[in-house]
């Protein structure tokens, strides 16, 4: 028996493989995948209630063979990351199988009714990755309330949030049946990542570079403490955004009113340059269009920037207009010359410290995705979290189940607060 902490205990370890035979050898790994090996595993954690009969919620067996179902599929998740003869990253296709760890705690759902990403979070509930090279790892962790902490742990190079969400909505859908049990065709993976396969020869358009962003830029150490939190912007307020911005994506509002805010927060000099960057999905972008099912890492970072006088006193409509721009802007061209700079940057596989200028903003979006959707046969998680702080600087957005938007900030501890009286001021969106 191991022990992660005082309060989870994990009683049982195994790997799960695909129940029937697939393809084998090492899958190639786009330079856009390449860009993410250093990132590690993504950590979440969803929370469910206890179901309200029925004596076998997440019962082991049933989550092990529709997780080995469901990894027939999405075999690259039941193998490990390799490198090829050259040394370049790949996905050894060997399926030896994902892990699922299953724990006990005397925590219950009700002690994480109001939780922001944390180290200790992840320590909980998001099993240890052992070895690193493993591609999906998930532990299931039993509650003395009797619900349930779903801790999940997806590689960066296995792919992009899309890829990893309709992972567990297929997993999740085999479990209970929805759905019929079975995903049609149309929704079966496309491993095919030479469609993101840099050009021969290569070119880079110098223009290109005005929408997307070659590189992280960093310093080498915070201000100060840094820590995330989740801010809950109700479906009503959401939709006084919108209709002040005359209808704009959600995306696009709130990107700019959180822009907006952590610069008048950060107290930032008025003539100074901020920029925000974003990760746009390329798929429906190139020429011709690379399938919605592509299951790998098909986002490149595109951005704006503004002077801080500009940013935070013009109106909110301008603001998300300059996202939309950026947005936008990106098409074929561009995303090709993206992936051909890619494919000849240095890539040494390492983490990358520092973090973000306080004049620098990121911005993530999980909107859309099929977070609420994971039930896998006891019913829709009441809360889902990602299980770690990210750099400062770093902002999610996802759905909240209801309506609403989390807005999920890692900042500076000293500007929290403002940012929270800030980002619920109707003095910030005119």
């Amino acid at each position: 028996m191991a022990m992660y902490s005082d309060d989870v205990q994990v009683v049982e370890s195994s790997l799960v493989s695909p129940s029937l035979g697939t393809p084998r050898g090492q899958l190639w790994l786009s330079p856009l995948d390449l860009l993410l090996v250093n990132r590690g595993h993504t950590p979440t954690v969803y929370f469910y209630r206890p179901a309200a009969a029925g004596g076998d919620f997440f019962d082991v067996a049933r989550l092990k063979e529709s997780m080995a179902r469901a990894l027939v599929d999405f075999y690259p998740l039941a193998g490990r990351l390799g490198a090829d003869a050259d040394g370049r990253f790949v996905i050894d296709c060997n399926a030896e199988g994902a892990l699922l760890a299953v724990a006990r705690s005397d925590l219950t759902v009700d002690d994480f009714r109001d939780v922001s990403p944390s180290q200790e979070l992840k320590e909980l509930f998001v099993p240890r990755v052992e070895p690193s090279s493993i591609m999906l790892a998930i532990q299931v962790t039993f509650l003395k309330c009797g619900g349930v902490a779903f801790g999940t742990a997806l590689h960066h190079a296995a792919g992009d949030a899309i890829s990893s969400f309709s992972f567990f909505h297929a997993w999740s859908a085999l479990c209970s049946g929805r759905d019929g049990g079975a995903m049609a065709e149309t929704e079966l993976p496309c491993h095919d990542r030479g469609l993101l396969r840099a050009r021969s020869p290569p070119f880079v358009n110098p223009d290109a570079f005005a929408v997307f962003c070659p590189k992280l830029t960093l310093t080498t150490q915070p201000s100060g403490p840094v820590a995330s939190k989740v801010f809950s912007v109700s479906k009503d307020h959401v939709a006084a955004l919108k209709q002040a911005c005359g209808g704009v994506s959600t995306f696009c509002v709130l990107s700019a009113h959180v822009w907006r805010c952590v610069c008048v927060a950060r107290v930032l000099p008025a003539d100074a340059t901020t920029r925000l960057t974003l990760p746009a999905n390329v798929r429906r972008r190139m020429k011709p269009p690379v399938p919605d099912s592509y299951f790998g890492n098909a986002l490149i970072w595109v951005g704006t920037s503004g002077v801080v006088r500009d940013v935070t006193t013009e109106s909110l409509a301008d603001t998300a207009g300059r996202i939309r721009g950026a947005v936008r802007r990106m098409d074929n061209e561009v995303v090709r010359s993206a992936i051909d700079y890619f494919e000849h940057a240095e890539q040494n596989g390492k983490p990358i410290p520092g973090s973000l200028p306080e004049t620098e903003l990121r911005v993530i979006s999980w909107l859309g995705m099929p977070v609420y959707d994971a039930d896998y046969g006891w019913g829709k998680p009441q809360l889902m979290v990602r299980a770690e702080s990210e750099r400062s600087g770093f902002v999610y957005l996802m759905n909240d189940g209801g309506g609403g938007v989390q807005v999920v900030v890692c900042a500076e501890v000293t500007i929290l607060k403002e940012f929270e009286k800030l980002l619920f001021a109707k003095t910030m969106w005119p």
